[in-house]
């Protein structure tokens, strides 16, 4: 099974701009859909974005749109959200998720496999 370790968090301006990662270990990393959830305090965990096994789907949630950027780089096992134009909203937890399987699930339980996060604060 694979694991997730995120990285790129931290604090940033609104109106800037953040990359995360999400390196993988496992040889069957290729295999997976990964997604990107956040979770703001007092908040349930939602979707961002997701990407398929291959790279050639994805989808964003709307608060995402036309912002975020998901892409993946199968030869080094990682995954990548480009946040462009941050706002204060997006402040939260983020963490990429793993599931094994064809389509872009959005909902939480449609994933198995989770990173420990990495803290995104976007200051007004």
């Amino acid at each position: 099974q694979v694991q997730l370790v995120e990285s790129g968090g931290g604090l940033v301006q609104a109106g800037g701009s953040l990359r995360l990662s999400c390196a993988a270990s496992g040889r069957t990393f290729s295999s997976y859909v990964l997604a990107w959830f956040r979770q703001a305090p007092g908040k349930e965990r939602e979707f961002v974005s997701g990407i398929s096994a291959s790279g050639s789907r994805t989808n964003y949630a709307d608060s995402g749109k036309g912002r975020f950027t998901i892409s993946r780089d199968n030869a080094k096992n990682t995954m990548y959200l480009q946040m462009n134009s941050l706002k204060p909203e997006d402040t939260a937890v983020y963490y990429c998720a793993a599931r094994m399987g064809y389509g872009l699930g959005t909902g939480v339980e449609n994933y198995g496999v989770w990173g420990q996060g990495t803290q995104v604060t976007v200051s007004s």
